[in-house]
């Protein structure tokens, strides 16, 4: 394990959360966006609420390839995180307020709203501002450590 180990994987956290914040303040932006995409001629889609999905990392291939050789164990922790995807909710279903007045209401007065609850997303945010406050003082804390071992030397 390399000295800068620790201070990699809170740094791939931090840019994890990050767009996790990103992400939600999108999902927030468009609550109340009704034409997020077209599905068909004159006919559009509300937005889609959207999440971030995230997974540790695996060992790099020189990792993987000096546990094969036996030279050293594979790192168990300390790989940090990686994004794979950013994907819509899709189990979640559009919310249907009447207003008859909006230009995209139905027939019978019904609008589709963005499966967006503000609520939630709010929680979520909460969430990954606090991730991302606790991986800064992880990453304050390391830095002041290798600032003191470096001190010794003098």
């Amino acid at each position: 394990m390399g000295i800068f180990t620790g201070m990699n994987a809170t740094a791939s956290a931090l840019t994890a959360q990050r767009l996790r914040m990103d992400v939600i303040s999108s999902n927030m932006a468009n609550a109340d966006s009704t034409r997020a995409r077209m599905v068909g001629p004159d006919t559009w889609e509300p937005y889609r609420r959207k999440t971030v999905v995230l997974q540790p990392n695996e060992g790099s291939f020189a990792n993987f390839l000096q546990a094969a050789a036996g030279k050293r164990g594979m790192s168990k922790a300390g790989d940090g995180v990686r994004v794979t995807s950013i994907e819509e909710d899709r189990a979640t279903p559009f919310k249907t307020v009447y207003d008859p007045e909006h230009p995209d209401a139905n027939e019978d007065g019904y609008v589709q709203m963005p499966n967006v609850d503000p609520l939630r997303e709010m929680v979520d945010l909460l969430s990954a501002t606090r991730s991302y406050e606790a991986n800064v003082t992880v990453f304050n804390a390391s830095k002041g450590m290798m600032m003191k071992a470096l001190e010794i030397g003098k």
